[in-house]
């Protein structure tokens, strides 16, 4: 956990969320944050037996993941990749300052006392790098001193998680305290796929769409290609993950994943670690990509132990075949192999 993460915890407020159903199973929080909202395994495995009976067919992980937050599992018999229009359940909502604001300014509208998903707000964005941190910080505090104290103020009277200036970078701080393998997120920020690194679907979107996850609305999104990228052994001394994505954007353009999630397998992915997978999707924005997602993997359940979160690890641990993988056999709209042993660093 990063040094910003372990400062800022105590920054961060959260009004309490209303609790889903309780069963006689051991309860595990979504995050340490939200103590009242379990982690959805149970319901999203119980949706995918019913995308399973209907499709009759291996599944890909995105398609496992995506289709199980439908708003109504039956009626994934009529969906077309790369066609038809999905009705979706996100799991949780991120924002960052600079989009955030009208964000929480529509929610209020609404009427709504609290977002009906666990979301966050992160200040991040507005803070201009010029002097060094401390400067910079001093500067960021008291020129959006008002922005600052109304998404503060908003997210304590509507249950959405603040962090303030100086506490991090959103996307790591979802990745050390939000993500989980097999969720699905949205984002007010083009690179929040960066959470497919411990195996969330994150999805950048517009203010418009985070409202309306918040105000317990169906999120819409067209019905996603998927993109196979196997990645064979193991990279080479002097490279990185970086790496990676930069050979699959050199191959796919800037273009060439527009209405695609991209989606990793094979061996090579043991020999990737979490955040190398995370810096893998972050990039994948680049390309144009929906998204872009690893299946879950041992450095994953590792990463989910170091950050406090074991709880998650050993609930992804039951079902990393049946949901947290692609089946064997599934079926990719265009599938690229690449063999990390003879990638050179950039």
């Amino acid at each position: 956990m990063s040094l910003f993460t372990k400062l800022s915890t105590k920054a961060l407020h959260h009004s309490r969320l209303s609790p889903l159903s309780i069963s006689h199973r051991s309860f595990v929080p979504i995050s340490n944050f939200e103590k009242d909202v379990e982690v959805p395994y149970k319901k999203l495995v119980d949706n995918l037996q019913i995308v399973r009976k209907k499709l009759n067919k291996p599944l890909t992980l995105a398609e496992k993941v995506v289709y199980s937050h439908l708003d109504d599992p039956e009626s994934v018999s009529s969906v077309k990749r790369g066609d038809s229009y999905l009705k979706l359940r996100p799991d949780r909502v991120a924002m960052q300052d600079a989009t955030a604001q009208m964000a929480v300014l529509q929610f209020i509208s609404s009427g709504l006392p609290k977002t009906q998903v666990p979301s966050t707000i992160h200040c991040d964005h507005l803070i201009r790098a010029f002097e060094g941190s401390e400067k910079d910080l001093a500067v960021a505090n008291s020129e959006n001193k008002e922005v600052y104290d109304f998404l503060s103020s908003a997210g304590k009277k509507y249950g959405i998680g603040f962090w303030k200036a100086g506490s991090g970078i959103i996307h790591q701080i979802i990745l050390e305290n939000y993500a989980f393998p097999g969720g699905l997120m949205i984002g007010s920020d083009s690179h929040t796929p960066n959470a497919g690194g411990l195996g969330t679907c994150a999805i950048g979107v517009g203010g418009a769409d985070v409202v309306d996850v918040m105000a317990g609305l169906p999120w819409e999104l067209k019905a996603p290609k998927v993109i196979g990228v196997e990645l064979k052994g193991k990279l080479n001394e002097w490279c990185s993950p970086k790496d990676v994505i930069l050979k699959v954007a050199d191959i796919l353009t800037v273009s060439g994943g527009t209405g695609a999630i991209v989606e990793y397998f094979g061996d090579g992915v043991e020999n990737i670690s979490c955040t190398g997978m995370g810096t893998i999707c972050n990039m994948g924005a680049e390309i144009g990509a929906t998204t872009s997602m690893f299946g879950y993997t041992p450095s994953m359940k590792e990463y989910l132990n170091a950050t406090n979160r074991s709880g998650i690890a050993n609930e992804a641990d039951k079902y990393k075949d049946e949901y947290l993988n692609p089946d064997k056999g599934a079926q990719y709209d265009q599938v690229i192999t690449i063999n990390l042993g003879d990638l050179e660093p950039a």
